[in-house]
């Protein structure tokens, strides 16, 4: 049981979050990913304690057009596309709508992976352990993308990480990755927010200086 009720800021999330990953620590196979926005303060602190790589992996939702709050797919960092098949074939959605969203979408990873990343080329990820943290999981929607992306990529062991989600995703997520790590699950559960007494947006800027100062530490 945690001796608070809400997280101060990203930052204490994420050094809550390293305590309950000190196995994972000083060890050469594993490698923290950040969803960006908010999960790069959270993951920063992560990295920097366990003395593991960071890098960004970035996800954009494929919504339906016109209905873009449904997803379609997504696509993620190293030219991954997953698509939602039940959601596709049901709306009978045909090829060229997809290549079109996708290719909206790729253009938005781009601009990101440029700013983020400027000219740092991405870790390699087959054969390791990977850690991918976010600040919350709500319904989990960007987090399951981002896992279905990773395996993809022929990974060794996928662990999800985050300071706070709802039982029931916790528990989806239990089924689907290796290991979940979550220190903080609230039977009353509305948003990844009302579980943080400062959670302003995260700017691409502070995204940016976050990066250079775990690349630098």
């Amino acid at each position: 049981m945690l001796p608070f009720t809400k997280y101060a800021d990203r930052r204490q999330a994420g050094a809550v979050l390293a305590d309950h990953l000190s196995h994972y620590a000083n060890r050469p196979d594993v490698i923290v990913l950040a969803l960006p926005r908010g999960g790069v303060p959270v993951a920063v602190e992560v990295a920097q304690t366990l003395r593991v790589p960071l890098d960004v992996f970035i996800v954009r939702k494929l919504g339906v057009p016109g209905h873009e709050e449904l997803a379609l797919g997504a696509i993620a960092s190293g030219g991954v596309r997953v698509l939602n098949p039940s959601v596709v074939e049901t709306l009978n959605i045909p090829e060229d709508v997809i290549d079109a969203v996708a290719g909206q979408e790729l253009a938005e990873l781009h601009r990101r992976e440029q700013l983020y990343r400027e000219d740092r080329p991405p870790l390699e990820l087959r054969g390791r352990t990977v850690i991918l943290i976010d600040d919350g999981l709500a319904t989990g929607a960007t987090m399951r993308a981002a896992v279905a992306a990773v395996r993809q990529l022929h990974v060794a062991r996928i662990v999800v990480a985050v300071p706070v989600a709802s039982v029931e995703t916790f528990m989806d997520f239990k089924l689907e990755v290796d290991e979940i790590i979550c220190p903080l699950q609230p039977a009353e559960f509305h948003a990844v927010g009302q579980w943080y007494a400062s959670f302003a947006q995260t700017t691409d800027d502070e995204v940016r200086q976050l990066l250079a100062e775990a690349g630098s530490s």
